[in-house]
């Protein structure tokens, strides 16, 4: 069998619904839930100013820069 011969059969899970989409969907819920419930007002060192802020906005801040850091650095390129 040569390289360039892909045979159907092989592979993954097809289709839109993957067992790692799956995780990362309820990893994604687990999470929203955890900053649904920690609503305090917290104050947070940036650098030099002290910001007070609800924890919530800080953890969705944080969970929403990491989606963007992770989708950066395991973005799909196209040859």
């Amino acid at each position: 069998m040569s390289p360039k011969d892909v045979s159907s059969g092989s592979g993954g899970a097809k289709g839109w619904l993957t067992p790692g989409r799956i995780v990362v969907g309820v990893l994604v819920v687990l999470v929203i839930v955890f900053i649904c419930v920690n609503t305090n007002k917290v104050t947070i060192r940036v650098l030099i100013p002290e910001v007070t802020m609800p924890l919530w906005f800080a953890l969705l801040a944080m969970f929403v820069i990491g989606l963007g850091c992770g989708g950066y650095l395991f973005r799909r390129r196209g040859r």
